[in-house]
């Protein structure tokens, strides 16, 4: 894994090498990165149990039904003001970010105040997988080979969550979810000469039908 801190061209960190092709650039959608990747709907439901509460307790000291609701109302307005900042966070994250796929490799030109431009090449990649969600958005994650460590810190919220040991990057939010994920495997099909795994991966990649049931649905090459 290489971390390059200026890039040439948009999203890359150079001009491509002769015989590497660019099959795809796209960046996360704003909503979905939003809703999923920092829990709005939590967050909306956490500070409306402590605004019942709030007003509960208000209403069994005595108070009226008013002066209960007016004494809940300032965690009402702070969990919309912080629904409102994720908000604005997701869409810093999503024009800031563009994630390539290439003949080779992922690249993830991410980071809102530090931008930075990561290469995964393909024959470091031993796994992928696909959530697709109703929307048609989904989240690609990909498993490193042993020896090649990313940073959750680093990559965050361009990473699966809860998996701090062995880090997975991960193209989050993307819209069209399946064709990108199809993409992806038609490319490591591409490169199976030089990664032996890649044909494994991309079957249960490629396994996914196109329409996505109502809830999430994730399935993981191994």
């Amino acid at each position: 894994m290489k971390i390059v801190r200026k890039n040439a061209i948009p999203g890359l960190p150079g001009s491509l090498p002769r015989g590497e092709e660019l099959l795809w650039q796209g960046a996360p959608d704003w909503w979905s990165l939003a809703r999923r990747g920092f829990r709005l709907r939590g967050v909306a439901i956490y500070f409306g149990i402590l605004a019942g509460l709030r007003a509960a307790f208000a209403w069994s000291d005595g108070a009226t039904a008013i002066e209960s609701l007016l004494g809940a109302l300032w965690l009402v307005v702070l969990g919309a003001a912080a629904i409102g900042l994720f908000c604005l966070y997701a869409k810093l994250v999503a024009r800031s970010t563009i994630y390539t796929i290439t003949s080779r490799r992922i690249v993830m030109h991410v980071g809102v105040a530090l931008p930075m431009t990561i290469n995964f090449p393909f024959k470091v990649i031993t796994s992928a997988a696909l959530a697709e969600h109703s929307d048609g958005s989904g989240d690609i994650p990909f498993v490193l080979e042993e020896g090649n460590k990313a940073s959750y810190m680093v990559l965050w919220p361009h990473a699966r969550p809860w998996r701090f040991s062995q880090v997975e990057p991960m193209l989050r939010g993307i819209p069209d979810a399946h064709r990108v994920a199809t993409i992806l495997a038609d490319a490591l099909v591409a490169a199976k000469s030089e990664e032996p795994v890649a044909e494994d991966v991309v079957q249960h990649v490629r396994s996914e039908p196109v329409a996505a049931p109502a809830r999430e649905r994730s399935t993981v090459a191994a």
